[in-house]
């Protein structure tokens, strides 16, 4: 009696331990890839799942996106330019099953496509393409790690170029270039500021001398303008004209 009782527990113990091996629960963001036998049969969930002992195994696959960390690479670009970038891969398991059959790894295989094509990419390009069209490469970076890891199941949402070391030497060279470019462009505002004071006062000259009658006037105001500061001292300015006849006379003696 016993021995009866001893089997029933171990025959319970195996139940219990085959029907966790047969029920699965799976969460809204995952999937589970089933090979019975070795073959594939199908991608399930989320829910409860039911395999059968022994015979059916599944791989759990995440849907979720991912955010995978390219390290710095070291790139020489089209210009000669030794530079350090890294950047920032987002991407999603949009077919489980081509995930798991189609590539041993496909985090470790997304990871080495990454670098790679981001030293094959920068490296054809020059340094100021870089700097100034950052979203022209991530765009180009993007397109091609994902046409490449379609056939795996992966979809790549976007590429971020996170940083751009550059070496010590050209940093400084690029710091006197920005320092000669806002140079030039205080001298050409200034240039532009003297040729536009230059035509107005051209044109005011030519006003007066066409209306002799605006010089006096002008004269007026300048006189309002000093006594309006409250000077002990008064200008006031005299027409040449006035002193024309006394200088004819001393011409003539």
């Amino acid at each position: 009696m016993e021995s009866f009782s001893i089997f029933i527990t171990i025959l319970f113990l195996f139940a219990i331990i085959i029907l966790s091996n047969a029920v699965r629960i799976l969460r809204e963001y995952e999937r589970g890839v089933i090979f019975r036998l070795g073959r594939l049969i199908a991608a399930k969930g989320p829910g409860i799942i039911f395999l059968i002992p022994i015979v059916d195994r599944m791989v759990n696959v995440s849907l979720r996106t991912v955010v995978l960390d390219v390290p710095p690479q070291d790139i020489i670009t089209k210009d000669n330019v030794s530079i350090k970038v890294n950047a920032v891969l987002y991407f999603r398991v949009v077919q489980p099953e081509k995930a798991i059959v189609e590539v041993e790894n496909y985090l470790f295989a997304t990871s080495q496509l990454s670098q790679t094509t981001l030293r094959s990419i920068l490296g054809q390009s020059e340094l100021d393409e870089l700097l100034a069209q950052r979203d022209k490469i991530n765009r180009m970076l993007q397109q091609i790690i994902d046409e490449h890891t379609e056939p795996w199941g992966i979809k790549v949402s976007n590429v971020e170029v996170k940083q751009i070391d550059l070496p010590i030497e050209m940093q400084r060279a690029m710091a006197k270039q920005a320092e000669a470019e806002r140079e030039r462009r205080a001298k050409v505002v200034h240039a532009e500021g003297e040729f536009q004071a230059s035509q107005k006062l051209s044109d005011a000259a030519r006003i007066i001398s066409e209306t002799p009658i605006a010089l006096q006037l002008r004269f007026l105001q300048t006189l309002t303008e000093v006594a309006a500061d409250k000077n002990s001292t008064i200008i006031f300015p005299l027409p040449l004209d006035l002193f024309e006849p006394f200088l004819e006379r001393i011409r003539k003696k």
